[in-house]
């Protein structure tokens, strides 16, 4: 990444973990003091500021470890130095070959979005959407997600807000079959990227696997390789909930890749790692912001310099 869209991308992530930082930060500042000794003290601060972050107590306890061994072998000599340490290993942790978004070699590219409902997921859509019209793709929306009128509804308006396509049916209609007839006007209409929404609570788990599974049925019958990404946006507000979520969903329907909502939320922005160490799922987009505008393709250096500046 170039700089200048690297510096921008810090300043925009900078300001969606504002109040993460605030709480983050602050207590960080005052570990890192010349001189001052890696003790049962040190040790005990670090562990409180990264759990005010919610960045996991599983994940927190494992870096303090590498941390404490670390010290010992001598590669750190004081706590001065346990800075970089600690932003190396929270970098390395959230670094993956696979945080980029998946293309289809032909298009249409086909990305496939599920989350609970309330999560954001509408919206989310909507700002993946606009991030892909604004580099110049012709977007399709498909509003399979009959089962709520409130969710067609919305997902329209933001189609006409954005100057995209959707292919929509009545409140209540096979959420397959909305797929279908997405995908042959994706095709016919030449569209660069295929984003298909899916109901985000059904009855029973069974319900909702059955609902998802035909829906990857009809993508995999007629676009080779499809869905070429699955995302699954979570919210960030919910903290250690938002990995409940995911384990539920990732029984379903093979994730590919994560959307962190509303991050600019919550004090609570270390979920990202937490999320990313449990459930060794790439994080792919995070939302920033209220706006359309607030998405970021993930970069870890940029998401690890933004939460400590």
């Amino acid at each position: 990444m170039a700089w200048g869209i690297f510096g921008k991308a810090v300043e925009k992530i900078k300001g969606g973990l504002s109040k993460t930082r605030n709480v983050f930060t602050s207590k960080i500042k005052a570990l890192f003091t010349i001189g001052r000794k890696i003790d049962a003290e040190f040790i005990e601060e670090l562990e409180e500021a990264m759990i005010s972050a919610d960045m996991g107590v599983e994940t927190t306890m494992e870096i303090v470890k590498m941390l404490q061994q670390a010290y010992k072998n001598k590669e750190i000599m004081e706590s001065g130095e346990v800075l970089g340490y600690l932003k190396g290993e929270l970098k390395r942790r959230l670094t993956e070959e696979s945080n980029d978004i998946a293309i289809a070699p032909t298009p249409p590219t086909v990305i496939l979005v599920a989350g609970v409902n309330g999560c954001g997921k509408t919206t989310s859509i909507a700002k993946i959407a606009k991030h892909y019209a604004d580099d110049g793709k012709k977007v399709l929306l498909a509003a399979s997600d009959t089962f709520r009128a409130a969710a067609v509804e919305q997902l329209t308006i933001w189609a006409e807000r954005i100057g995209c396509e959707i292919v929509r049916h009545q409140h209540g209609a096979d959420p397959a079959a909305v797929t279908y007839d997405a995908v042959d006007a994706a095709i016919a209409r030449n569209a660069d990227i295929l984003i298909v929404d899916t109901a985000g609570r059904l009855h029973t788990q069974k319900n909702l696997m059955e609902e998802l599974g035909k829906i990857r049925r009809v993508l995999e019958k007629k676009i080779e390789g499809a869905p070429h990404e699955v995302l699954l946006v979570l919210d960030a507000t919910t903290g250690q909930n938002a990995i409940n979520q995911a384990e539920r969903f990732k029984e379903v329907i093979q994730i590919t890749g994560l959307f962190i909502a509303k991050l600019d939320g919550t004090a609570k922005g270390g979920v990202v790692l937490a999320i990313k160490n449990q459930l060794d799922i790439p994080v792919k987009f995070i939302g920033v912001g209220e706006s359309i505008e607030d998405i970021e393709q993930f970069d870890a250096d940029a998401f690890v310099q933004a939460l400590f500046e």
